[in-house]
């Protein structure tokens, strides 16, 4: 299933475990932190928002 991961994750998993969780978030920190948050407000979004709208409006 590895074609399904981007690359970035792919590098990122590399980087945590050939060097560490210290290196890796003074590498990456900030770009981790800021994936994660958008990552979970589109997927709260769209489960929590959305699809209620959707199904309230008769769509679903």
């Amino acid at each position: 299933m590895k074609f399904l991961l981007p690359l970035f994750i792919i590098e990122w998993v590399k980087l945590l475990r050939e060097e560490g969780f210290k290196v890796f978030v003074k590498k990456r920190g900030w770009k981790v932190f800021w994936t994660i948050v958008i990552f979970y407000a589109i997927r709260d979004g769209i489960l929590y928002i959305l699809i209620p709208f959707l199904i309230y409006i008769g769509l679903f």
